[in-house]
């Protein structure tokens, strides 16, 4: 193969400015930092594409301040697979910038066959990062989840594992993800009592999906929790997307977490009003939704997916807007309604 010149430098060296324009926040009462939008690997980073491309994101990523790189054990496609991509551009090109980095990984939806491949046992838990740790070649992430309550298995052992992960050095902190307000503040009374402090929720949240605001986000404020919102941009819907009918290479057509539910009139409409107060800000719609989940000063940061290296740029661009006024945040409330889209909601709704 002769040498491609527009794939880069073969050592990686990132922009000296990165820190200078990315907000940070602190995440909860700990002393841990995170930028206002973090990177999400669920999507784009797999086996299916190619990884010259998941590179340039990574690299574009950290050179715009993103220091926060979420996966979890079973992304890709295959299962895995983003795991291990991400592991070799960490050795290529991030490896001298470890100690800036933060990084977080999953456990709980399903990775391997039999009883032990799921859910929220000690021993699935702790297998699976032993796993996760090996495809990324690391010896510990700063993160690590619980990805979804396990109604079956004692909430005390799947957050015993969690406090085992961490004193054993496989993990910093502690997290959950997708659990209700009230197995919330059970879980972070089981760790507190452990000795490891609940650190971070990773719940999903949107225009379209507010149910966060409920309960759960007092919880979290009261617990001293951060809030590290999935799907602020609603698996698509709030974007530009789909304002046209449905393109061929959409998420839906794949049948990629995504129904023609979703896309029903009623949401639809939603959307276009939307878009057209974003549109009066000078934004694009995706822009104004990620604006728009970070106004509430308990939310961490925004974790968003990219497909490229542009789409990651105009997604931070959407910090560059000043905020919103009352009028703005009333005349979005009339649209910004459940669309029956939480296809991640708690098991036992608490």
């Amino acid at each position: 193969m002769p040498y491609n010149a527009s794939l880069g430098p073969t050592r990686y060296e990132p922009d000296p400015g990165r820190y200078e324009q990315m907000p940070y926040r602190r995440c909860g009462r700990s002393g841990l930092q995170l930028p206002a939008i973090s990177l999400g690997l669920w999507q784009n980073f797999g086996d299916d594409r190619p990884l010259a491309n998941s590179r340039a994101i990574l690299r574009r990523a950290f050179d715009l301040g993103i220091t926060h790189f979420d996966l979890a054990n079973n992304y890709g496609p295959p299962y895995g697979s983003a795991e291990i991509n991400f592991g070799r551009i960490m050795d290529e090109d991030l490896r001298p910038f470890r100690d800036e980095l933060v990084i977080s990984t999953k456990a709980g939806y399903d990775m391997w066959p039999g009883p032990y491949g799921e859910w929220g046992s000690r021993k699935y838990l702790l297998a699976s990062l032993e796993q996760s740790l090996r495809r990324m070649r690391l010896d510990h992430v700063d993160i690590f989840y619980s990805h979804r309550l396990d109604p079956r298995t004692p909430l005390q052992e799947t957050m015993g594992a969690l406090d085992d992960a961490v004193r054993r050095g496989l993990a910093r902190y502690a997290g959950i993800s997708s659990y209700g307000p009230e197995r919330t503040r059970e879980a972070a009374a089981i760790l507190r009592e452990l000795g490891t402090p609940l650190l971070i929720h990773q719940p999903s949240y949107s225009m379209l999906n507010r149910w966060i605001e409920g309960e759960l986000l007092d919880v979290l404020g009261q617990e001293g929790v951060g809030a590290i919102v999935f799907s602020p941009l609603a698996q698509g819907l709030l974007t530009d997307r789909y304002l046209g009918g449905i393109p061929d290479d959409s998420r839906l057509r794949a049948g990629n977490y995504m129904s023609e539910q979703m896309l029903r009139e009623e949401n639809m409409a939603r959307v276009r009003a939307l878009a057209e107060i974003a549109a009066r800000r000078g934004q694009t719609l995706a822009q104004m939704a990620i604006a728009w989940v970070l106004r509430d000063e308990r939310v961490t940061s925004a974790l968003l997916g990219a497909s490229s290296v542009q789409q990651l740029e105009q997604n931070v661009a959407a910090l560059t807007r000043p905020g919103f006024d009352e009028q703005e945040l009333a005349e979005i409330d009339r649209w910004a309604q459940d669309g029956e889209i939480n296809i991640w909601a708690p098991p036992d709704d608490r």
